[in-house]
């Protein structure tokens, strides 16, 4: 027999009113998705416009590290703060102030006339990145039934892919038609235009806001969360120097004019679509999730190391950004779909927040120690310690898939 409130996977199977919200699935999978690519914009922006703001504003490859560090070094302090604040104030609130958040911090960053001004855009843009992750996941678990869960957080994880694939492709070349900051401000429109389309989603209930922890047992789960975040760290890592350094590398390494690096971002951007939808799906499946973030991972020392050879073969770079896309960005998202089989009743927010403290640390080191190890050494050594950091990542996750194959091993017996 069962007591007390209800829980965030509670309110989205029961009755009282949410069973049958007034947005359809299409559109709450369009407004996570549009959440998730606008949260993460001026990471894909900063690198796609990499050459750019190196020749305008006189950037060197270290402070264009610097500046991913202070953003998502903001994300991952607030981030345990952020999922508290979902967890009572509702996922529909959160999600307005993100799309606004987005708006101010893009018009800041078109309007930096330097580093200190960058550096501060930036840093606010932190706010809605630390916000992203928990109100997308809290509002799959109350809006969305149990069986379409995988599939539309493989979606919503996609966003960021498409925010790549708008960095990389029509905004570079936006930016080379009529300046790169006009390019940033229509970025911060949308954003404007998403924080209206919230009005379709129902309102926040009390129930979001007021669920308790029940007598389940959590410790289990408590650990996979744990690990996730550590996980999440190191796949960061690696994730945000490619991001950061990949068009850099292009122009500066391979020969590509500024614009067709930035075609670099748009290609990972679109293979990471494809992977975070087919592998979320993969992860769904009753014994199929705990497996696939070490594969992932050892996938992705493969883009890696495909980086480091093609600074001598220039052409692997684009094989290199697929893999990478398929591989590492697809990882990310599959760690989010076992987040939210795993998050404790009541804490979806604050352990989703937690996995993502972990990945936006990651994305805050790992850019400026890779900025250094290429001005000191060279692009080599630098898609070498991707690689490292890669390898810790499925080493973190390979218990996790052990255990998996044991339980499933056992419910077949």
């Amino acid at each position: 027999m069962r007591t007390g409130k209800r829980t965030d996977s509670d309110i989205s199977s029961s009755g009282g009113g949410t069973a049958r919200p007034s947005a359809s699935g299409t559109a709450i999978t369009a407004l996570l998705t549009a959440a998730m690519a606008l949260s993460m914009m001026q990471l894909f922006l900063i690198g796609a416009l990499g050459p750019r703001l190196v020749g305008e504003l006189g950037l060197s490859r270290t402070e264009l590290g610097l500046t991913t560090t202070v953003g998502f070094g903001v994300a991952a302090l607030l981030s345990p703060v952020a999922g508290r604040l979902v967890d009572r104030a509702g996922p529909r609130r959160c999600l307005v102030a993100l799309f606004l958040l987005v708006a101010v911090s893009l018009g800041l960053v078109g309007a930096a006339s330097g580093t200190a001004a960058l550096l501060a855009a930036v840093g606010l843009g932190g706010l809605p990145q630390a916000l992203a992750n928990p109100a997308t996941n809290k509002l799959i678990l109350a809006r969305v039934p149990p069986e379409r869960r995988a599939g539309v957080t493989g979606w919503k994880q996609s966003g960021v892919q498409f925010g790549a694939f708008a960095a990389g492709l029509p905004l570079s070349v936006l930016a080379a038609a009529i300046g790169w900051r006009e390019a940033v401000w229509t970025a911060a429109g949308l954003a404007a235009v998403a924080a209206w389309g919230i009005g379709v989603l129902p309102p926040d209930r009390t129930a979001l806001a007021t669920v308790p922890d029940t007598g389940r047992p959590v410790v289990w789960r408590r650990a996979v969360v744990v690990r996730l975040a550590l996980y999440s760290l190191l796949l960061g890592c690696g994730i945000a120097s490619v991001n950061t350094y990949l068009a850099l590398f292009g122009s500066q390494r391979v020969g590509l004019s500024p614009t067709v690096a930035a075609v670099l971002v748009a290609v990972l951007g679109v293979a990471g679509i494809g992977g975070r939808v087919v592998w979320s799906r993969t992860a769904g499946r009753p014994g199929r999730g705990e497996a696939l973030p070490a594969l992932l991972a050892a996938g992705a020392v493969g883009a890696a190391l495909t980086l480091c050879a093609a600074v001598g073969v220039p052409v692997l770079v684009w094989v290199a950004a697929v893999a990478v896309g398929s591989f590492a960005v697809a990882a990310n998202a599959v760690s989010m779909v076992l987040v939210i089989r795993q998050a404790a009743p009541g804490r979806a927010g604050r352990d989703s927040a937690l996995v993502s403290a972990g990945f936006f640390a990651g994305f805050a080191a790992g850019p400026p120690l890779f900025g250094v190890l290429v001005s000191t050494a060279g692009y080599g050594p630098g898609w070498l310690l991707v690689a490292a950091e890669f390898a810790g990542a499925a080493a973190v996750a390979l218990p996790m898939a052990l255990r998996g194959a044991r339980v499933a091993e056992r419910s077949r017996t």
